[in-house]
Parts: structure tokens; C-alpha cells; sequence
């Protein structure tokens, strides 16, 4: 009776732990983002129905960020995968190829915005990537994500028409605030210098013109040469720039050099513009980091 007694609560103990062992709910579908801007929008679109792995870090550079064998992997066997689609990740292109020939979705959102080339440097004349710095670009990606998402086995259209619908109304109301922030700039005084090419689509949407960039391409990894800094150097002088502004990630030694050989007196202001920062970083969501540059970009340039 005792060994009888005995059995009879093991195995009622196994029936229970093995019934614990079950997950109470189904598993969320899996969505892979490479970029942290990118990764912001999606979650603001998809909202709570998915889990989202943004693979590329706070503060990290775009161009040249690396990803573990694990994160390769999840996105082979993701629900969706959402890259920038234009050159923008540089390193990783094979990983995208790869989760495309597994059977994963990829969604690439330079395939669902009017390009921009570059329209000076090495890049001349090729897409240019950073389309989010013009929030109008944003919209078509959020409606290709809200599409993409309809694909999903699971999702609740409702829901997700919903989030979508009310994640571009913050874009249209930070159009807005930028058109407004950007009108007491006069016409004269709309001229931009950067560490390297990223404004291009802002240029374009809010009249500003881009005199250029210390560095002479699409991409942080390449390096300028003395008769490129001469040159613009040449350019800065020439159209009264007042401010050259840089990436906050990177280091801003070239812009100082820069700023001297113009021999004129020219600030030097640190904008958000190849990535999303952590919680307190000034720029945490792609709202957050479009505001702030906004009023800096207004702060470096009106009289």
C-alpha cells in the first residue's frame, strides 16, 4: 500500500509539471528588423500582436554594425523580416539573401519610397538610403509594414489598422511641426553641412540645400582626402555656412579640422542621424530623434 501510495504521487506530480510545461498563450509571430529606426516604426505599426528583435544597437553605425550566427539564424526563420533594402547595411546583405532563400518575408523599405539619388560625392547619382530624414518617406513605410503585416498567420487586421493609422497621424503632425520650425529659416541661410551625405531626402522636402559633406559618399566607412577638405572648406565660405554638423555616434575630429581650415567662425552641433539612442540619449524613438534635430538644425541656422 505504501509503494502503492508512492507511485500514485509521482505520477500525479509528472502530470502536473507536464502540464505546466505548456505555454498558457500561442507564440507571438517573429518579426526581424536590421536598423533601430526602422525597428521603432515597426513596433509602433505591429504594436503588441508580434515580438519584434531589432538587430542593430543604440548608438550603433548603420554602415558597418556586425550580427551574431543566433540573430542570422532567427531571421531565416522569421514571420517577416524589414530592412532598409538600398545599400544602407552594408554587411548585412548576405544575411538578408540567406532569410530571403529560407522562405522568410523580407519587406526592404527603400523598394516602397520615391528614391532620392545622391546628388554629389563618390555615391553621385546612386540611391540614397537615409530616407527617414524626411517623415513624408515614413508614411509609405508605414503603410508597406501595415500591408506586410496583414500577411501575417495571426494577426488581427483590426488592431493592426488601427496602430498604423494612428502612428501616421504622428508623422503627418511631425511634418507639420517641422514645416513650421523650418519656415523661419530664410532661404539664404538654408545650407547644410554634414559629416557625410544623410540629408539628402530633408534637403529635398524642406528646401534646404546641401553644400556637402566631409565626408565624400554615401557611407561613414570611407575617408576624405585634403583636396576634399580644401574643397568644401572653398564651398562653406562661399555660401556663409555658419554650422557644420555631425553625427552624434561618431567622433567629430574631422568636422573640427574642417571647421578650421574654412577659416571662418563655424559651429560645430551634433544631430541624430544614422541611429536611434538609448533611453536617455535625447533620442530614443525616431519622433524623439526627428524632433531634436529639427530644433537644432533651427538653433544652428536662423539668424
Amino acid at each position: 500500500m505504501r509503494r502503492t501510495g508512492i507511485l500514485a504521487v509521482l505520477l500525479a506530480l509528472g502530470l502536473g509539471m507536464s502540464g505546466c510545461s505548456q505555454p498558457g498563450t500561442p507564440e507571438k509571430p517573429q518579426v526581424v528588423v536590421t536598423t533601430n529606426i526602422l525597428g521603432d516604426v515597426t513596433k509602433e505599426v505591429l504594436g503588441d500582436q508580434v515580438d519584434v528583435t531589432t538587430l542593430m544597437q543604440p548608438n550603433a553605425d548603420p554602415h558597418s554594425f556586425e550580427i551574431s550566427a543566433q540573430q542570422a539564424a532567427l531571421m531565416g526563420s522569421a514571420d517577416l523580416v524589414v530592412s532598409n533594402g538600398l545599400g544602407l547595411e552594408e554587411g548585412l546583405q548576405q544575411h538578408l539573401d540567406r532569410a530571403g532563400k529560407a522562405g522568410a518575408p523580407v519587406l526592404a523599405a527603400g523598394e516602397v519610397i520615391a528614391v532620392v539619388p545622391y546628388s554629389s560625392g563618390d555615391a553621385e547619382g546612386a540611391p540614397d538610403p537615409h530616407f527617414w530624414t524626411d517623415p513624408a518617406a515614413m508614411i509609405d513605410v508605414v503603410d508597406a509594414v501595415e500591408a506586410a503585416g496583414r500577411d501575417i498567420e495571426g494577426i488581427d487586421p483590426k488592431r493592426l489598422a488601427s496602430s498604423a493609422a494612428a502612428y501616421r497621424d504622428k508623422l503627418h503632425q511631425l511634418d507639420s511641426e517641422m514645416t513650421g520650425a523650418f519656415a523661419g529659416i530664410p532661404k539664404e541661410r538654408r545650407a547644410l553641412v554634414t559629416n557625410h551625405h544623410v540629408f539628402g531626402y530633408l534637403a529635398k522636402r524642406f528646401d534646404f540645400q546641401v553644400v556637402g559633406a566631409i565626408i565624400p559618399g554615401g557611407t561613414t566607412l570611407a575617408a576624405p582626402s585634403a583636396a576634399d577638405l580644401r574643397q568644401l572648406s572653398e564651398s562653406i565660405r562661399g555660401a556663409g555656412v555658419r554650422t557644420i554638423f555631425a553625427d552624434s555616434s561618431q567622433p567629430d575630429r574631422l568636422v573640427q579640422v574642417l571647421a578650421s581650415e574654412a577659416g571662418v567662425n563655424v559651429e560645430v552641433a551634433q544631430l541624430f542621424t544614422e541611429s536611434l539612442t538609448g533611453p536617455d540619449g535625447g533620442a530614443p524613438t525616431y519622433l524623439d530623434m526627428m524632433r531634436a534635430n529639427t530644433e537644432r538644425i533651427v538653433t544652428g541656422l536662423a539668424p
